[in-house]
């Protein structure tokens, strides 16, 4: 799936089974790779700590992305 990364910021974030999960804030991109590896329900603050929640809190693994149109569905960990 190729979308514009500008055309994401702010996008409504579903899970598979229909759940808002939050919105598109921010990105982390694997610049090695060239793609996108985490998508932030927030923007990254400044202190180490913070940073350390939000990615680990507030982040979603771009390779568990099913679909990107109107919104983001991605996918659920099944239990």
């Amino acid at each position: 799936m190729a979308v514009k990364l500008s055309s994401m910021y702010g996008m409504e974030i579903f899970t598979d089974t229909g759940k808002y999960f939050g919105s598109a804030q921010d990105f982390i991109i694997d610049v090695e790779q060239g793609e996108v590896s985490r998508i932030l329900l927030e923007t990254l603050p400044r202190s180490k700590e913070a940073i350390k929640k939000v990615i680990s809190e507030k982040s979603i693994l771009y390779k568990n992305v099913k679909s990107v149109e109107d919104v983001i569905v991605v996918q659920v960990k099944k239990e």
